[in-house]
């Protein structure tokens, strides 16, 4: 990249693919190409099975009692919307409270407020401590009986913040509000298992996970998922149709209207197969112990400040650098083959607690090295020494 070895620093944004989604990818559609559910012959079933098998992988990969508890989406977005046009038009009402931290991705924050508009209910925002945790105490003294909806990431994608999730969702249920997780940035980084949070929504992004982009999952408990309509008709989510009654699929191909991501779901299985022949925990303690040599190292520059320093968090290093721009940090850091995000990170209310409006990041991932810190933290000393 511009005469350098590339150092990918915003896998933030999205991660690298390994090779063997890349050879999988190729060899679905060189071999193996064909719709599902559907068709009859050989590649048809071959397909389904394939697909299938993919919605089998994530059930395990996130800890849920079965396949049938999960939806393919297009990515954590799409799975928040769904989730609050469906189950949120269904249950919110007047007065009623959705309480979202300070802390969260925009596309855990817009689609509440569009469906809090249409209901008349409101999103509370949940304060941050000076460290970039979620202020508890103002949690707990914010949740009421009128809280129908806890929305929570797992782990910030601008501050690394890893919340206490599974306290949080035990408090939210003592007053019969349901909690959607944002798993975007955590299931790359440290194992998961949604029956021990509690949850009753989880989503995650497949491109988050070295898998294609396009693809996801929702997970929803499935006494929750048997009660949500369906969010889109056509194909797929239907038993029979008539003019006069149409009668639909069971959960959770209600929810999965028209031809899916086929060869996302297969990326995503081979992507899964790939990081679960890690040691989870293994890899969780490498990048603990990278971010904290990346933290040591960043020190040493001149003027430069980093955002957010919860005990419990995983690697992002989010940071300003005194007299210059983010998007100048960017420029430069590119010149030398970096790779690092600037900008708001689609969470402005998180930078805003720091009165910022903008910020650069480097997310650091499994296949990061010490080398490749130190390739960053050179250039940031050349960048400061050419002011």
């Amino acid at each position: 990249m511009n005469g350098h070895p590339l150092v990918w620093l915003d896998n933030g944004a999205t991660t690298q693919k390994p090779r063997q989604v890349i050879e999988t990818l190729a060899g679905f559609y060189g071999s193996a190409n064909s719709n599902i559910h559907r068709g009859a012959h050989t590649m048809a079933r071959e397909a389904t099975e394939a697909y299938e098998a993919g919605r089998a992988a994530v059930a395990q990969f996130l800890g849920a009692a079965s396949p049938d508890d999960i939806v393919f989406v297009r990515g954590t977005t799409e799975g928040i919307n769904l989730v609050a046009q469906t189950w949120g038009r269904a249950n919110l009402g007047p007065g009623d409270d959705i309480l979202v931290p300070v802390l969260e991705h925009h596309s855990n924050i817009v689609p509440w407020q569009l469906i809090a508009k249409e209901t008349r209910a409101r999103v509370v925002p949940v304060p941050l401590q000076p460290d970039g945790q979620i202020d508890l105490d103002a949690y707990a003294d914010l949740l009421s009986m009128r809280t129908q909806l806890v929305a929570v990431s797992q782990a910030s994608n601008v501050l690394g913040t890893v919340p206490p999730v599974r306290e949080m969702t035990a408090l939210a249920h003592r007053y019969g509000a349901k909690v959607l997780v944002d798993g975007a940035q955590a299931v790359a980084h440290f194992p998961v298992d949604v029956q021990d949070l509690d949850a009753d929504f989880y989503v995650f992004s497949g491109h988050k996970l070295f898998a294609p982009t396009g693809i996801g999952a929702l997970y929803a408990k499935p006494e929750v998922m048997r009660n949500m309509a369906p969010w889109q008709g056509g194909g797929n989510m239907i038993e029979s149709v008539d003019f006069t009654r149409t009668t639909y699929a069971p959960v959770p191909h209600l929810l999965e209207a028209g031809t899916g991501h086929i060869s996302g779901v297969v990326g995503l299985l081979s992507a899964l197969n790939w990081l679960t022949s890690f040691d989870r925990d293994a890899i969780a303690a490498y990048e603990t112990s990278l971010m904290a040599y990346a933290q040591q190292a960043l020190a040493t520059v001149p003027g430069l400040e980093l955002l957010g320093s919860a005990p419990d968090r995983i690697a992002v290093l989010t940071f300003t650098l005194a007299g210059h721009e983010p998007s100048t940090i960017a420029d430069w850091l590119d010149r030398d083959g970096i790779a690092i995000r600037a900008g708001h990170h689609c969470a402005q209310p998180a930078l805003a607690h720091y009165g910022l409006e903008s910020a650069a990041r480097a997310s650091l991932a499994l296949y990061n090295t010490s080398e490749e810190v130190d390739k960053l933290v050179a250039s940031l000393h050349r960048l400061q020494q050419a002011a």
